[in-house]
């Protein structure tokens, strides 16, 4: 009861609510509200300043960059393709005559010379044909003979002897005529004379045009000489008809394909053998046409088959296509194979390593380094003393990784690769050299 009344009491001298904090609480709260804002300030302009006092000093020290050093080295430009064996000429053996096979000289698989014979066929009417012909021919040529020798002899003495019937039917003739004058024959005399002189001119007439016709150039000759040229035209078309009996390898070759048997009966046209004509090995693949400048005919390459490699073996450049593929802007390069491996095999796929150029001692940089390679005023960023400075520069061959600079740069200069930061020109610059 005492409690309560001191409790009473002592709110009623001004003390207020037992909960509430009294008035020195309060004040010694806000002083240290005070003070913390004050002191954050101080420590944000601190900050500030030494943010600040950083950014100088990074701005003084330059940007961190990587970068490369121009140098000299022996350089090569290389076209690294995929390409294939590209398949050998193919070649179909067919008749030109029908007939009854008798032979297949050429198995499956078999290579062949030129000139072995791969298919007989019966060659019995052919050779009779043939047999007939030379006949015609050594009859033609008897008649031209006996044109040549005999009938010009017949045709010389005939004109001979016409002529000399022919004077002696004038000298009668004339006798007649002085005898009928003077009364020492009569008139019917004279007209029998003058008929045979009359013959005896028509005689002469037609031994004189045999002899021109027995002539080399007469009428007679030309007409034996077109007998003989017939007859040895025939014999020429039947030595050509026993000669499609035999069906010879034109080239050495390798069988591929059989699809004759004795005993089949051919036909012209039909099929009989596949070959594979011998030749160079041959490698194709597409380049690159920005590449068709440095391309020529003998550039060494070294290449390997996919199915083999840890074996290598050398190609050259012998074709490069006269026109540019305008879908996929290549160019189509075959290489000779001179010497090729046993199991190269067409439409193999192989790795082709084709040596454009060569610079022994080249000025070079990092191919990364050079910013519009592609455009007609490429650039880097090279470091002059310390700073960031944009040259352009003239550019040579490309080698794996690396770029000639013909003209633009020195020896030794240093160059800023891009993508370590983004480097105006003039900045200054805290370069990391990165090892070649």
């Amino acid at each position: 009861m005492h409690d309560a009344d001191a409790r009473g009491a002592h709110r009623l001298q001004g003390e207020g609510p037992a909960d509430e904090p009294s008035a020195a609480v309060r004040a010694g709260t806000n002083l240290d509200t005070a003070t913390f804002v004050k002191r954050s300030w101080i420590a944000a302009l601190v900050l500030v300043a030494l943010s600040g006092g950083a950014f100088v000093v990074v701005r003084q020290r330059g940007v961190a960059v990587e970068s490369v050093v121009v140098a000299r080295r022996d350089l090569e430009h290389r076209v690294v393709a995929i390409g294939r064996v590209l398949s050998p000429s193919k070649v179909s053996v067919s008749a030109t005559t029908p007939g009854l096979v008798v032979a297949v000289g050429a198995a499956l698989g078999q290579h062949v010379k030129a000139g072995d014979l791969l298919v007989q066929i019966d060659d019995a009417e052919a050779r009779a044909s043939l047999a007939q012909a030379k006949a015609s021919v050594v009859s033609a040529q008897a008649r031209v003979a006996q044109l040549r020798h005999v009938g010009a002899i017949v045709a010389n003495e005939g004109l001979a002897q016409a002529r000399a019937n022919l004077d002696k039917a004038e000298a009668d003739y004339a006798r007649a005529d002085k005898l009928v004058a003077s009364g020492g024959l009569p008139a019917a005399d004279l007209e029998s004379a003058h008929r045979a002189l009359d013959v005896a001119r028509a005689q002469k007439n037609a031994s004189q045009a045999q002899q021109v016709a027995a002539a080399p150039a007469g009428a007679d000759s030309r007409v034996v000489l077109a007998a003989l040229m017939q007859a040895e035209a025939q014999k020429s078309a039947a030595e050509v008809r026993l000669s499609q009996t035999r069906i010879l390898a034109g080239e050495a070759s390798t069988v591929l394909a059989r699809m004759v048997e004795p005993g089949d009966v051919v036909q012209p046209g039909r099929n009989l053998l596949t070959l594979a004509v011998d030749g160079d090995e041959l490698l194709s693949f597409q380049a690159d046409e920005r590449n068709l400048a440095s391309l020529s005919l003998g550039q060494s390459a070294v290449a390997s088959a996919d199915a083999y490699p840890n074996e290598t073996f050398p190609a050259e450049v012998a074709y490069i296509a006269p026109s540019i593929d305008p879908q996929r802007g290549t160019v189509e390069v075959r290489l000779r194979v001179p010497k090729p491996p046993a199991y190269l095999r067409p439409d193999m796929t192989v790795s082709i390593d084709l040596l454009l150029a060569r610079k022994p001692g080249a000025l070079v940089v990092a191919s990364e380094a050079v910013r519009g390679a592609a455009t007609k005023a490429p650039w880097v960023l090279a470091i002059v003393d310390g700073k960031a400075v944009k040259k352009t520069v003239r550019l040579g061959i490309t080698g794996e990784g690396s770029t000639e600079i013909l003209d633009g740069l020195a020896e030794t200069e240093q160059l800023v690769l891009p993508g370590s930061a983004e480097v105006p020109t003039g900045r200054r610059v805290r370069p990391t050299r990165r090892d070649p």
